[in-house]
């Protein structure tokens, strides 16, 4: 099993959690759990995803997968809409810089993911040995 989804995602939570620690550290407790709610609304989305795309499927054709995909993908738009409203109208107070950035980067993180999966196929795509 490729585990670069679930690192990636991992990664995601960590970013996030770091970046908040550091907000919370130079600018006060609203702006660390702002950042925190942020990375929360990119990894949860991107978490279901990757659960939708990983999981067993009856029939394991193209069509089952694209499927998958475009269920997964409106979930993930789904998700991160309602995340936001429902920060934005339950959160009292709230930072939107630093929910925005906590996002942002918990999203950025994504990006790596395709270096690591990209340095993972080059180190072990020669098949013959040499």
């Amino acid at each position: 099993m490729d585990l670069t989804v679930p690192r990636v995602i991992m990664w995601q939570f960590l970013i996030g959690a770091a970046l908040a620690a550091v907000l919370l550290g130079v600018f006060g407790k609203v702006a660390g759990y702002s950042a925190m709610l942020g990375s929360l609304t990119a990894v949860i989305p991107n978490a279901f995803l990757a659960l939708r795309l990983m999981a067993p499927r009856r029939d394991p054709g193209a069509q089952s997968l694209m499927r998958a995909v475009w269920i997964g993908e409106v979930g993930k738009l789904a998700l991160t809409v309602i995340l936001f409203v429902l920060v934005f109208v339950l959160v009292r107070p709230l930072s939107p810089a630093a929910l925005f950035a906590g996002f942002i980067v918990s999203q950025m993180v994504v990006l790596s993911g395709l270096l690591m999966r990209g340095s993972t196929e080059t180190e072990t795509s020669n098949t013959n040995g040499s």
